[in-house]
């Protein structure tokens, strides 16, 4: 991507006994990524973040939720997403998607096994093989697509200058099918309905391309296994 934005999301999960509404996916920013992010200077893009993420996830399509079940009514696994900002560039909330979905592919859940008694009470046994597991359809999981306008037109994977010039911009969340799951504009100029149809149409044929182009760097990764490279200190 021309952005320079780099940014780093990891996913976690625990159980609980009832289900508990969804809460905004966690979001912070490191003060490496711009002098502006020490001490709480990041705060408020960090809640931007979240916001934008819980208005794209909070829906029953994005992320299968039947696979969180692990007793209907009573027990369910509940998912968190963390997302770190590294460093600030143009393109943030593109880049920002694509660090989730790939979070959202690498997870997986332990794979349990409810008993019950004579009296009805309900015991869960989770398996001592630690490989022993599913993982999470990533099939309906969007990536956003930011396209900043610029005089007449509109410019996809804006870098920071470019953004400089756009006075208004439509994040959309597509499907890897290319259907649109959530749109939002953001900047203070606004935008005539033929630009906003324009730019809705780019965005499904560059969602397609993003999502194909992920998809095969998340197999390819895959499939080295064992001999997948390491990266940072904690390799």
């Amino acid at each position: 991507m021309a952005g320079a934005a780099r940014t780093t999301a990891a996913s976690k999960w625990r159980r609980t006994s009832c289900p508990t509404p969804a809460a905004p996916p966690g979001s912070g920013c490191s003060a490496n990524a711009t002098p502006e992010f020490e001490g709480r200077g990041g705060d408020d893009l960090g809640t931007e973040i979240a916001n934008t993420l819980y208005r794209i996830f909070h829906n029953k399509s994005s992320v299968d939720l039947e696979a969180l079940c692990i007793s209907p009514r009573e027990h369910c696994w509940v998912l968190y997403v963390d997302v770190l900002l590294l460093e600030c560039g143009g393109n943030l909330f593109d880049a920002i998607s694509i660090a989730v979905k790939a979070a959202l592919f690498n997870t997986r859940i332990p794979r349990v096994r409810v008993l019950e008694d004579e009296e009805g009470s309900k015991d869960i046994e989770l398996s001592d093989d630690p490989y022993d597991s599913i993982r999470l359809s990533v099939e309906h999981v969007p990536c956003i697509v930011t396209l900043c306008k610029i005089g007449c037109r509109h410019v996809v994977d804006a870098t920071l200058q470019e953004e400089a010039c756009s006075l208004a911009s439509l994040l959309v969340a597509v499907t890897s099918k290319g259907v649109v799951t959530c749109v939002r504009k953001v900047g203070k100029g606004s935008l005539d309905p033929e630009s906003i149809f324009e730019m809705m149409e780019t965005s499904k044929r560059v969602g397609k391309v993003l999502h194909a182009s992920l998809q095969s760097v998340l197999h390819k990764e895959e499939s080295l296994g064992p001999r997948r490279p390491k990266i940072g200190f904690l390799g």
